[in-house]
């Protein structure tokens, strides 16, 4: 820890508190990414606002939001400093939907390894543990309809927990989650922008739902379509 501590001089102690569920932090970096080439962002999570639904378009910088805040609040969680100007939160148990994989050894396809991890979340919550959870693009296993379906009604199942979340998503449409939830779901968003046929990402999360899109730019842009 010491060690840690000392190789990373910038890094800053984080304040824990377990008054109450909540998780802020102003210019949260990833702690493996160098400090020149880092986009900073702020969070603010807790009382009432208990879940963040992201959007925004391909490579655009969600999921490495995610493993930021999920990075740094394992290292407030371990006693160690962390990659940002300020972080305040809770003690909390960390749960995560990223990168799943399917297995032919154990039998298992891509959609029933997703299942399988959501439903150890749920076991968690229901044992009434604090959760942090952490979804990146879940139920990509079936269709469209039943994505959207099934997330929404997941998030909405979480609602029930004593627990904080983030769902980084490409479904928009899971946005009118606000609408349903006002102060308990907010919408944030990372945009990209095409100009003179040049597709720019400037990494800032930003309030509401994303309004850019950019895959069929970038299969043209890449001579597949």
């Amino acid at each position: 820890m010491a060690t840690f501590a000392y190789n990373h001089p910038e890094f800053i102690y984080p304040e824990v508190n377990d008054t109450q569920s909540k998780l802020t932090g102003k210019g949260i970096g990833h702690p493996l990414i160098p400090a020149e080439e880092s986009v900073k962002n702020d969070i603010m999570i807790g009382t009432p606002q208990q879940f963040l639904i992201i959007t925004g378009s391909n490579m655009s910088g969600k999921s490495t939001f995610l493993r930021s805040v999920g990075s740094n609040l394992l290292l407030a969680m371990c006693g160690l400093p962390v990659c940002a100007e300020e972080f305040s939160c809770s003690p909390m148990k960390i749960m995560t939907s990223m990168r799943i994989k399917d297995s032919i050894a154990k039998h298992t396809s891509y959609f029933q390894a997703e299942l399988l991890r959501l439903q150890e979340i749920v076991k968690v919550l229901k044992s009434g543990e604090k959760v942090f959870i952490l979804l990146d693009e879940i139920l990509k296993g079936t269709n469209s309809e039943d994505k959207l379906s099934g997330s929404r009604s997941l998030i909405a199942h979480f609602l029930q927990y004593n627990c904080l979340g983030m769902i980084a998503t490409h479904d928009l449409e899971l946005g009118h989650m606000e609408e349903e939830y006002p102060g308990r779901v907010r919408n944030y968003c990372f945009e990209s922008t095409i100009r003179d046929e040049q597709l720019f990402f400037d990494y800032r999360i930003r309030e509401g739902v994303a309004r850019n899109k950019n895959a069929t730019f970038l299969m043209k842009k890449m001579e597949i379509i």
